[in-house]
């Protein structure tokens, strides 16, 4: 089974709470009907307007949101009717296939298939920066940030989606997608974020401690940050 990210952008003349609706309806109805073993849609609605203030933005236009599918098999004969799907539903799009490790699984607060999960899920869109191999910022983040950001954030779910190659033509040069999913305060608390509610010197402890990891292996002139809703409509094993 293949894990397939599509990197989503809405038309600018669809309501947003519309386009939510039929990626989480029809669109997700009609992957399932297609054989997806597992189907979730991650989308900026809404419900993260709050969060608005945590999106970073370098690639222009930011995209809205990602459908991640679950399949037997991501070579393009199989793959084109479930990229036809979201594609009758978007502006545009660009496909990756990916490799996830999920280091933190939602245990605390479980989704309820169809339904949106508690608080909110951040996308990160990462690019290599030119002056590490793939080897050594592999090493970095999967071998020493990871336990840093889950030692100062209050994430409650964390998924690293590598990416084996672009399965679309023209797609951004993304070699990372990362979900993280965070409870509701986080949103506007920069200390419920950094698991600090209400403690000052922990919260600047945990902010540098991550800065710090983050830099290591991060160009913030090549990341994309984007608050969304997360809503699991079919779960495969791997989820």
């Amino acid at each position: 089974m293949e894990k397939v990210v599509y990197v989503i952008w809405r038309e600018r003349q669809t309501n947003p709470e519309e386009f939510t609706r039929r990626l989480r309806n029809e669109v997700a109805e009609q992957l399932v009907a297609l054989g997806a073993r597992g189907v979730q849609v991650n989308v900026a609605d809404a419900a993260v307007e709050p969060a608005a203030g945590l999106r970073q933005a370098n690639l222009q236009p930011l995209m809205d949101g990602t459908v991640s599918i679950w399949i037997d098999s991501a070579i393009a004969q199989f793959r084109r009717p479930f990229d036809e799907v979201i594609a009758g539903a978007v502006e545009r799009l660009a496909a990756y296939l990916v490799t996830e490790s999920v280091p933190i699984r939602n245990t605390c607060y479980p989704a309820v298939l169809g339904e949106r999960t508690h608080g909110f899920s951040q996308l990160a869109f990462l690019s290599r920066p030119p002056r590490l191999t793939h080897e050594a910022w592999l090493d970095i983040w999967h071998n020493s940030h990871t336990q840093v950001a889950i030692d100062t954030q209050d994430n409650f779910q964390y998924v690293q989606n590598v990416v084996v190659r672009a399965l679309t033509r023209g797609a951004p040069a993304i070699d990372a997608i990362v979900e993280e999913c965070f409870p509701p305060a986080a949103m506007t608390d920069p200390q419920s974020f950094f698991d600090a509610p209400g403690d000052e010197e922990k919260f600047r402890r945990n902010l540098a401690a991550m800065m710090e990891s983050c830099n290591r292996f991060i160009d913030y002139d090549k990341i994309d940050v984007l608050p969304t809703s997360q809503y699991l409509i079919s779960k495969s094993a791997a989820v």
